[in-house]
């Protein structure tokens, strides 16, 4: 499926009811288009089940509320609306997007309590986020803006506001003829890309950000579990940028991203080794199984 995403063939659902692709629309005064207010997730289906599915429901509950946006809809019914999508389009493996919205309603400032929350749910077919770089190494640049400090915005929320530096951040990468961007946080320890968290290797143990500051992806969980039940040594730690010459390997993970290992940052370089090509197996096997 090619051509502008809003212009496909489709249902897309909205507010409990399945809509088609081309009639899902908001109207130009909802106010998470004026002030950012909104979550989402992003999720895969592998072979006619979604991966950690209800997880990202529950954290989409959560982030709703990190926002005051309470989310009018139960994890049961959020999981129905996501695989009656999927039934609907016939597709038994794509990207799922669940989105949750202050609409148009009596205000229009900052405030939005008397504005409803909605909801939609859409998926499309969707290959390697990063494309060749999946096997040769993505290649990154190193962001000017940092991720900010928690006590200035909600980081454990998957919040659409927070995305503002990320596609700025990924143009600038893009214009260099990279795949994606670093970024330091407020501090200046190494936080992560635009979309996905990032680990190193180094004598066979990895070292990955403490999420203090960045969101800690459902993935990232997910494969520092596995990593652990192989016997490696996982260091979740504050890392300065001065430490990426020491490592061997890096690899970024998150659900568009999967495991996708990462060739160079900046003037730094890494193999492609067999720790980052085994977990990046591995995880593709745990997700089809």
């Amino acid at each position: 499926m090619a051509g502008s995403y809003e212009d496909r063939d489709g249902y897309i659902w909205m507010d409990g009811t399945l809509v088609d692709w081309r009639d899902a629309k908001v109207h130009i005064l909802t106010h998470a288009m004026h002030y950012a207010s909104a979550v989402f997730e992003g999720e895969r289906c592998y072979n006619g089940t979604i991966f950690k599915s209800v997880e990202h429901s529950e954290r989409l509950i959560a982030s709703g509320k990190a926002l005051d946006m309470p989310i009018p809809y139960s994890v049961e019914e959020i999981e129905k609306a996501k695989y009656d999508v999927l039934k609907a389009n016939g597709w038994d493996n794509a990207y799922v997007r669940v989105l949750a919205w202050r609409g148009a309603g009596e205000d229009m400032g900052v405030a939005a309590n008397k504005n409803p929350v909605r909801m939609a749910v859409a998926a499309w077919e969707w290959g390697a986020y990063y494309g060749d770089a999946k096997m040769q190494g993505a290649k990154l640049d190193i962001a000017k803006w940092k991720r900010p400090s928690p006590e200035t915005i909600p980081t454990a929320a998957k919040a659409a506001g927070l995305y503002m530096i990320c596609t700025m951040s990924k143009h600038a990468a893009e214009a260099k003829g990279c795949s994606d961007a670093l970024f330091m946080d407020y501090r200046g320890y190494v936080a992560e890309a635009t979309g996905a968290n990032i680990f190193f290797v180094k004598d066979g143990e990895v070292h990955t950000p403490i999420p203090d500051a960045i969101l800690n992806g459902i993935t990232r969980q997910t494969v520092i579990a596995m990593l652990k039940d192989k016997g490696v040594t996982v260091h979740e730690r504050r890392i300065l940028p001065e430490e990426l010459e020491g490592f061997e390997q890096c690899f970024l993970t998150g659900t568009a991203a999967e495991v996708t290992p990462v060739g160079q940052i900046g003037d730094y370089m890494f193999e492609v080794g067999a720790l980052t090509r085994e977990i990046s197996e591995d995880y593709e096997k745990l997700v089809r199984s």
